[in-house]
């Protein structure tokens, strides 16, 4: 049995020595990946905060993917790390006592005054976001409205973690859950989400069957990660997610029987690139902003012609290429398979797709190229829309990054004088009237079609869709009977007690009691109970 007790003053030697325990428990490696479960099965963060697990509530610890060369190292003791280590030692005192020739020095000195202009100047800002504002608003709030990347720090961290875990074999048992909408990868850090991606595509072996160098491989998912902006919702773990989603729907219809192969890595590559250096604010605000990308891509589909662009400039670098095998014509067809389903996932297509998606769905052809292609595009369409299909305890926290994206775009909008987009406006929705109109005229319908072709899915991800759409719906109707409530308790009081008639030792008498409403909002609650699976 493992306990861990927290401590005002030492949480991070907590989490450290808690780590140290139970790779000696599992007896596992250094390079392993663990995880621990609690006994209903859920997966848990391992910090000092832990509460202790008792007899009666003992904690599961499992291997979850095995390095084996990780364990060879630790048999042959610690001469590979010291051995590794003299070398870098070297490495960097060569480093800072050979000088730099005068031409790398004349070039980086280029290179620092090209990014200062770029920083600087309102005209080559991207995206317009270095743009002065009118005072007083160009100020540290604006600044907390502009997109981050991630610091380099972070990304040589996660590049040099993945690279020990890589090699590492993921347990069955985590295969099977990533087959499932349950999935939740809040706990998984960066590295290992790169793991399982890779995983998808072992599994389906379409690293043999496409002659895909595995180190390519990794390459290209490394760059793809890297190319995601530290963003509330548009970010890897959202790309992760789609392509998860996408990888559970295919193994739960047997999709490559019937699509084929190519169609499937068409579908999952997309899924990782599908959002790439996503700013944070979509289209509509490019456009209105007029910013660079609208101008370029003539303010058709700006953010998606731009993820597409950022894919194949990605897939341009021969070490991440995982197509360069594929001969001219193949190449085409899947950088024309890739453009297609990446442009898919603009909103403003959703109606067009829907609507010729249901018009073929009565004589659906798997021979016919152009039905396939319009399948292709709404599973990825569902892909990317589908937290609601999930658990509710693994959706609600994916709908708060949202509206917390939402809000900063609708908050740059107003400072700068901008049209503002009425669903991101935070004075004038809440979180389940939005879900209401949202999954209501939007998400249900799109999946209650793709439910009609792959019948599969109707208790995986259609059945969801519907009990959360009810939810929403309670908690809507519950919150907003509240608020009436509390209107009337205000005119009524203003009316019943004034200044002028009450006496010093007089009581207000609160009039009609809020408990029918609190009632039926604690009941819609504990549907939430029901929902979380």
């Amino acid at each position: 049995m493992f306990i861990i007790r927290e401590s005002d003053h030492a949480v991070t030697f907590l989490q450290s020595a808690a780590e140290s325990h139970l790779i000696s428990a599992a007896e596992a490696g250094p390079r392993d990946i663990l995880k621990l479960y609690n006994t209903a099965g859920q997966l848990l963060n391992i910090s000092g905060d832990l509460p202790p697990n008792t007899p009666d509530s003992r904690y599961s610890l499992q291997v979850v993917a095995a390095n084996g060369f990780a364990m060879l190292q630790e048999s042959t003791g610690n001469t590979l790390k010291a051995l590794e280590a003299r070398v870098s030692a070297i490495e960097r005192q060569l480093r800072s006592e050979l000088p730099l020739p005068p031409a790398v020095e004349e070039l980086q000195r280029q290179v620092d005054e090209f990014r200062e202009k770029l920083e600087t100047t309102e005209s080559l800002s991207w995206l317009g976001f270095y743009k002065q504002l009118p005072e007083p608003i160009s100020s540290e709030e604006c600044r907390r409205l502009q997109y981050r990347r991630k610091s380099d720090s972070v990304k040589k961290r996660v590049k040099q973690n993945f690279a020990n875990i890589c090699e590492a074999q993921v347990s069955d048992t985590i295969r099977q859950w990533l087959r499932t909408p349950t999935f939740d990868a809040r706990p998984w850090e960066d590295e290992e989400l790169l793991l399982l991606l890779q995983q998808m595509y072992l599994d389906y072996d379409l690293c043999s069957k496409f002659a895909i160098d595995i180190n390519t491989l990794r390459n290209f998912l490394y760059e793809a990660y890297k190319n995601y902006n530290d963003v509330p919702f548009h970010n890897f773990r959202h790309c992760f997610c789609v392509a998860q989603m996408m990888y559970a729907i295919s193994w739960s219809v047997d999709l490559p029987s019937k699509i084929g192969d190519l169609e499937v890595l068409i579908l999952i590559t997309s899924c990782i690139c599908h959002d790439l250096d996503h700013p944070g604010y979509n289209n509509i605000y490019q456009i209105n902003a007029k910013t660079e990308l609208a101008i370029r891509y003539n303010d058709i589909s700006p953010l998606e012609n731009h993820h597409c662009s950022v894919a194949f400039r990605i897939l341009e670098n021969e070490d991440c290429n995982i197509f360069k095998s594929f001969k001219s014509e193949d190449f085409k067809q899947v950088r024309e398979g890739i453009i297609r389903c990446i442009l898919a996932t603009d909103m403003a297509r959703h109606n067009e797709i829907l609507t010729n998606f249901r018009e073929i769905t009565p004589n659906f052809d798997y021979t016919d190229k152009a039905h396939v292609n319009l399948l292709c595009m709404v599973l990825i369409k569902v892909s990317d829309i589908s937290n609601e299909a999930r658990p509710m305890d693994v959706a609600e926290p994916w709908l708060d990054k949202l509206l917390q994206e939402f809000f900063k775009q609708s908050d740059a909008e107003k400072l700068e004088g901008l049209p503002v987009t009425p669903f991101m406006d935070r004075e004038k929705i809440t979180k389940p009237s939005s879900q209401c109109s949202f999954i209501g005229f939007v998400l249900l319908p799109l999946f209650e079609a793709l439910g009609e072709l792959l019948t599969e899915l109707q208790d995986l991800i259609v059945q969801p869709v519907r009990e959360a759409l009810e939810y929403y719906r309670r908690l809507n109707e519950a919150t907003r009977e509240e608020r009436l409530h509390r209107k009337s308790i205000v005119s009524e009081l203003t009316e019943q007690h004034t200044p002028s008639t009450q006496s010093p030792d007089s009581t207000a008498t609160v009039p009609k009691s809020l408990s029918n409403a609190s009632v039926k909002l604690k009941k819609s609650l504990s549907f939430q109970q029901n929902r979380s699976r």
